[in-house]
């Protein structure tokens, strides 16, 4: 057997948040923040109620992601409380065509003071620096203008909208997809 030497994930600080690794002691913080229903109204796969094995599962799961070579999910959290996870941001790798689709969500303590928008700068850069993606994009389910405002101030274009591109409950929505290419990137 091959052994790879993978180095450990990166922990980005930005002027208020620190985006590090996912914690198994974060899987309570998921399952009630992303498990929130005004949250998870906007999140393609999160279940309401979102129970607390589940997001054990999911936490392992995209801790695995690193080591495997298909992307990066970060926790979100301020400098006064470095611990206690806010959301997490994500890059989901295709690393054939040097694409990451990006992925996020702040519980609602957490909306309104920018974080989605500085979190997800600084993933979407080191994605471009450290990852050598060619091209980030994003989905966003219709109806969820907060994240449509966050991707604008990202510099993201708006690409088009797959009509019922997606199953969330139990009908077909649409969403609308952005994305930035290195080129464009500031």
């Amino acid at each position: 057997m091959i052994e790879i030497d993978v180095p450990p994930q990166p922990t980005l600080t930005t002027e208020r948040l620190i985006l590090r690794p996912l914690r198994d002691s974060d899987a309570a913080a998921v399952a009630d923040g992303a498990g929130d229903k005004r949250v998870a109204r906007y999140l393609i796969q999160a279940p309401t109620p979102y129970p607390i094995t589940l997001a054990r599962g999911w936490v392992r799961h995209r801790s695995e992601w690193w080591g495997l070579g298909r992307g990066l999910t970060l926790a979100l959290a301020t400098h006064e409380e470095p611990d206690t996870l806010v959301g997490t941001a994500s890059l989901r790798r295709h690393a054939r065509d040097r694409r990451a689709e990006l992925g996020y969500w702040l519980a609602e303590p957490a909306w309104g003071h920018g974080y989605a928008t500085e979190a997800t700068r600084a993933i979407v850069d080191y994605g471009f620096r450290a990852m050598n993606l060619a091209r980030v994009y994003a989905l966003v389910l219709a109806g969820n203008t907060a994240s449509e405002r966050v991707l604008d101030k990202l510099g993201m274009q708006r690409e088009g909208v797959q009509r019922q591109h997606v199953k969330k409950g139990k009908r077909l929505c649409d969403v609308t997809l952005y994305g930035v290419l290195r080129s464009e990137w500031r």
